[in-house]
């Protein structure tokens, strides 16, 4: 784990900031994404962007990757030239995350297979109305916990005739990892608040410019 990363978890601004400004970010994210009242699955590739321009904010555009090659599909961004995934996941609980976003069963099983921990993760439980967090999840302690659940406890394959979306970190794997007493979090109260949002705005300012 890079230590630079704890600096997120002990500088008070930073900390104030996360509390108070990632619910109304991580709402307009929500409301960019909508249609039909629905929010859309691109809605976490918004979110991502949010995590990754913290970073970039907290630590410089210099320390900061985000180009990175297809090849390594569970990175996301890399600090310090550390990678990381994040995570984002809508709910109270324990459910788990998205490893993987596959609709082939076989795909879903070789995952299931060769699939270990590569990587720290920033997970970001979002509980609106209520409270959820900022987690970091240092590799050493999803492996701990991996090899302690075993591969099956761990991962958490789709139902058999269902249409599956991917296969996900078990309910059991997530619980024992908000639990561990070696991760990082902040504390985040999800409160929406009223925000006058146009989708079409932006680009029709774009459209008007000469």
């Amino acid at each position: 784990m890079d230590k630079n990363i704890l600096n997120l978890f002990s500088d008070v601004e930073i900390v104030k900031k996360v509390q108070t400004k990632l619910p109304k970010l991580f709402q307009i994210a929500e409301l960019e994404s909508q249609r039909a009242g629905k929010v859309g699955m691109e809605v976490g590739s918004i979110r991502e962007r949010i995590i990754v321009s913290l970073l970039i904010y907290k630590f410089g555009e210099e320390n900061v990757e985000t180009e990175l090659p297809i090849t390594e599909p569970e990175v996301d961004v890399k600090l310090f030239d550390h990678p990381i995934s994040i995570k984002t996941k809508s709910g109270s609980g324990y459910s788990g995350v998205k490893l993987i976003w596959t609709v082939d069963a076989q795909n879903a099983l070789e995952f299931q297979n060769t699939y270990v921990p590569s990587c720290d993760m920033i997970y970001i439980q979002i509980n609106w109305g209520n409270t959820g967090g900022l987690f970091y999840f240092p590799l050493n302690i999803q492996l701990e916990i991996f090899n302690n659940l075993g591969r099956d406890n761990y991962i958490k394959l789709p139902s058999l005739g269902t249409n599956p979306r991917g296969v996900e970190m078990s309910s059991k794997a997530m619980q024992k990892l908000l639990e561990h007493s070696g991760i990082y979090k902040i504390k985040i109260g999800w409160k929406k608040e009223e925000i006058k949002f146009n989708a079409f705005k932006r680009w029709i300012d774009l459209w008007a410019q000469e």
